[in-house]
Parts: structure tokens; sequence; C-alpha cells
């Protein structure tokens, strides 16, 4: 007999004579009771065992994390809590779960370090398939606005030759052996003996790439894996993630505002709408976590209300210039309550600056644009006044940054400057500049660091929790 899935017989219309649902164990309580989880909902359905009649070797083997058969009538439920649950006339153990040595066991409450350690048995919790299914839903939102948009899906390089950020935080990929690896007469590594015959690395983004592609098909998006070998152990960073870039042919910095304003609204309703339990139940989780926590470190609002602040404000636009004019005046800057004090025009905005322009002065998401030439990237367009380019930046509560992008430089002569100033290699990116040479045009594109949309979503607070498995320095384990 085919099973149902426990999503669809707790949404069925009515009762049913037979039915056969699978999946883990969650709880099993007076040898009758079993709380049935097969990770289609967040909801268990509950299963009544017949123990009277049921083998006493049977019963043991029904714990916590086994998987198994149960066969019967989907009923009205007696008790509180379920529409529904199946009066249990056949049950099979599928595979036994050793109650002792399951380290998952929902009573003891295990710490979110302590599910870390254990990543690939951690979705068996609520909070973890919760997590997930939201992911899964945003990541389908991500395509079907774009496919809906009639953006062209571009799959760049994961293996490139070049530094689209100009950190230098790559990671190297290369078959030359590590002992006895060939080197040049004047001893640097010899990569013309390496398989691809050059050094190359793992993608930071892949931004440079769609543009070469924006230029032909006119709005394209890629949205797949990147890397950065930064040596960070904070809760906001990973080594492998994954990014959302679009490019778009002929759209100037506004426009590609209201792309991304279009775009995150899109993204996070579609998944409101979809996920509505999972969300309910991390709402629940954040504000049972943070009665922990000092009052002052607590969110200033409820996750769904924090969703819907996103939602239902146009997100406020200020320049950079006008931004730090506010944020000099402000009263936490005066005080030197911030940790970086704003004192002259040409400070990167930290995190706790980005946050007070959105939660305490304009109570709104805020686009800042027009950032100095000088703290962001070569390929940014540069504004007539020769000091500032044309980026964007779209910050969010309690997150800060959220999306990174601007309008790229499309004039060949400017670019190769900007190149020539930093040290870049002409050579090395001939590529890029051809699409400057050969019929170029106004065109901007943005980032989105996906796990950093999960993470806002979700009301998670580290971005190791909202990624199947974490790669961080040190751990690379699963």
């Amino acid at each position: 007999m085919k099973h149902t899935k426990v999503k669809d017989l707790l949404q069925s219309t009515g009762t049913l004579q037979e039915v056969n649902a699978k999946g883990w164990v969650r709880t099993f309580r007076n040898n009758q009771f079993i709380a049935l989880n097969d990770g289609s909902t967040i909801e268990n359905i509950q299963c009544v065992v017949d123990f009277e009649n049921t083998p006493e070797e049977t019963l043991k083997r029904i714990t916590t994390g086994a998987a198994v058969s149960v066969t019967g009538s989907l009923v009205e439920s007696q008790g509180k809590g379920q529409k529904y649950e199946i009066q249990v006339l056949k049950l099979e153990i599928l595979g036994d779960c050793d109650a002792e040595k399951f380290p998952i066991q929902p009573k003891n409450k295990p710490s979110l370090d302590f599910l870390r350690e254990n990543a690939h048995l951690r979705v068996r919790t609520n909070a973890f398939g919760a997590i997930m299914r939201v992911r899964s839903v945003l990541s389908f939102a991500v395509h079907s606005y774009f496919q809906e948009k009639g953006f062209v899906y571009v799959n760049t390089p994961i293996i490139t030759g070049s530094d689209a950020e100009g950190a230098g935080e790559m990671f190297k990929v290369t078959a030359l052996p590590f002992d006895g690896t060939p080197r040049t007469e004047d001893g640097k590594v010899n990569y013309k003996e390496d398989f691809f015959e050059k050094e190359t690395n793992l993608t930071v983004s892949g931004q440079l790439e769609a543009e070469t592609y924006a230029m032909a098909l006119g709005q394209v998006y890629t949205f797949g894996p990147t890397f950065r070998a930064e040596n960070s152990n904070t809760s906001r960073h990973l080594a492998e993630f994954w990014m959302i870039e679009p490019e778009v042919a002929f759209n100037d910095l506004h426009d590609n505002m209201d792309l991304a304003e279009d775009f995150i609204q899109y993204v996070i309703k579609y998944t409101v709408d979809k996920c509505a339990d999972d969300l309910k139940f991390l709402e629940g989780r954040l504000l049972d976590e943070e009665k922990s926590k000092p009052q002052a470190e607590r969110s200033e609002m409820p996750l769904l209300e924090k969703l819907s602040f996103v939602l239902e404000n146009n997100f406020k636009r200020v320049s950079y210039t006008e931004a730090i004019d506010i944020l000099k005046n402000s009263t936490p800057n005066k005080k030197k309550k911030f940790n970086y004090i704003i004192n002259e025009w040409g400070a990167d905005l930290q995190s706790e600056h980005e946050r007070f322009l959105v939660e305490k002065h304009f109570k709104c998401p805020v686009i800042v644009y027009d950032y100095p030439a000088s703290i962001k990237s070569f390929y940014m367009r540069l504004n007539e006044d020769g000091k500032t380019v044309g980026a964007m930046d779209i910050l969010f509560p309690g997150i800060g940054e959220i999306v990174g992008g601007s309008q790229r430089e499309e004039r060949y002569d400017v670019l190769v400057e900007k190149m020539k100033a930093l040290g870049i290699d002409e050579e090395e990116l001939y590529w890029y500049l051809d699409t400057r040479r050969f019929g170029s045009a106004v065109h901007s594109g943005f980032g989105l660091g996906f796990e950093r949309l999960v993470l806002f979503v979700t009301g998670m607070t580290n971005i190791r929790d909202v990624i199947p498995f974490p790669r961080t320095p040190g751990n690379a384990e699963f």
C-alpha cells in the first residue's frame, strides 16, 4: 500500500478507512501514543497503538528516532492538539534506533552548539526541519521571481582564474603534488605544469562572468555556491555559501534599487504565504531563546512582525553622504556608544551603524547609495564627482547589510585606469574588458548572500544554523 504524507493526512477533509504513514518516531508515551513525523510538516500525527494486542518486543523497539510504518484508520482525534489521528491496525519497525545512543532526544533540549556538532542528525529536530523547509521554499521563490521576469539562469564557473572581489581570500585549486611541487627557475610554483596550466581558485562570485552574459541576453542571474578563505569564526561568516547575483543590461543604479527591493519583497512574501506553520514555530523558538537574554539584546519585533515590516514599508533611499551626517550627529555617536565612532566622511559603515539607520532613525528598510570609491570594488561606476561610485547596499533590521550592488563601470578607459591603480592585471581580465570594447552599455547588478536571507527569514542568529553542513575554519565535517 502506498504511504501518504503526514502533511496530507493532517489536511484531509474527512476520515479514511485505511491509510499508511511512514516516518520517524518523535516520542512514544504510555506504550500507546506515537508522535510520528515524516519531514513533510512541522506537525506530528498521533498514531494510537493497540498495546494489548501488540507484542512486547515490538513495543520496546518503538523508540525516539526509529523509522516505522503504520497502517490503520484515519479518525477524528479524541485528544487535544490535533484534528486527526491514526488508529493503528498494523505496525512495522523499518529501522531500529538505540535510544541510549541516539543523540537527538527532545526531552534533553539539545543546544544549538551540540546540534552543530551533529549536523547530520539535527534536521530530525523541529527547529531544523522548519529551517530547511523554509530554505527550500525561499530557494524556489528566487528562481520563480527571475523566471517570471524573463531572466535567463546562467551557471557561472566554480573554478576561476579571477578574483571578483579583489580581496585575495580564495581557496586554491590545484592538481600539483604538495611534496615536490614543480618550481620555476626563480623558485615560484610552476603553474604551467598544473591541470589548468595557470593559477586557479574556487570562485567568490559569479558576477564578472554573469556580466558578459547580460551583455548578450539582457537580463540574467546566477544562484550557486561561492567560497571565501577568510579565517573568521563569527556567527556571520561561512567558507562556503550560496549567492544570488542578477545582472541587467541597460539598468542604471536606480533601476537596480527598484529590482532589488521588488525581488526581496517577493521572495519573503512567497515564503510567508507557503511556510506559515514553520515560521510560527520559529517565532516561538526565538521568543523562548530571547527570554534568557538581557532586554537590550532582544529583538525589537517578533519574527512575523519583522517580516511584515519589510513587506509593508517602502525602502528608504539615502545617499552615503546623508547617512554619514545622520550618524555623526546621532546620540550614540556623540556619547561614544558606537564601537566604531564616525568622525569623518569616508568611513566604512559597520553593522551597528547600519542597524541604527534602519531600526532607530528611519524605522524601515534602508538603501544607502553613492559610496566613496575608496571603500568599494573596482568594477563600480565612478560618479561625476570623481570620488563616489554608483554603489548601493540594502540594510535590514537585526542584520544590517543584506544586499550589495552597483551600476557597473561600462566605460573602457575609466575601468582600465581603475584596474591600473589597484594593480589588477589587464591581461588576466581581458575578457571582462572586451565587454567594454565591443558594444558596451550601462548595466547593473547586485549580490545577495542566500544564507543571510535565510537567517533573516527564520530568525536564527548564527549563519551555521541555516545551511545543511556549515564549512568554517577548522570544520569540514560530514
